[in-house]
């Protein structure tokens, strides 16, 4: 059986395909940024370099994973942690890889309901499941879209 095949809601299929294509298509856009020579404002964030924030989008994909599996009482996706901001960039595609394989089966077998459930974030914000998924999805976006305007001449 195909690791996308069997999800007792395909509203959570849908969003963990969309958010695999995103993270390929922000990992893609990356690579053009770098070989534009695309610089980044400096803030003082995970936007500083280039590998800085693919380091951040690639973390932040296995961390929405974690905190969605530990809200849901499922076990551990183990997903090894992002390699170093100096070996990201030959490390990306495999661990691109490895984080899609991890995210491929574990909201199979949750019942549609349970992604309607709130659950704490960060301070006093509250979230969906299904709103999380939906935020993984548009993380890679929003940062490809980021260097998308960084690349186009003024």
């Amino acid at each position: 059986m195909n690791e996308l095949e069997g999800y007792r809601y395909r509203g959570a299929r849908a969003l963990v395909m969309l958010h695999e294509r995103e993270l390929r298509a922000f990992l893609a856009t990356w690579r053009r940024a770098v070989a534009w020579g695309v610089v980044l404002p400096a803030n003082g964030h995970h936007d500083a370099t280039p590998a800085a924030v693919l380091r951040h989008v690639l973390g932040a994909a296995g961390g929405y994973l974690r905190w969605i599996t530990t809200r849901l009482g499922l076990p551990d996706p183990g997903i090894d942690p992002v390699p170093d901001v100096g070996t990201i960039e030959a490390e990306a595609s495999d661990y691109l890889e490895h984080l899609l394989e991890r995210w491929r089966t574990p909201l199979r077998d949750v019942p549609e309901e349970r992604f309607g459930e709130r659950y704490a974030t960060s301070g006093t914000e509250e979230r969906t499941i299904e709103a999380m998924l939906e935020h993984a999805v548009v993380h890679p976006m929003r940062h490809a879209f980021q260097l998308e305007e960084l690349m186009t001449p003024n």
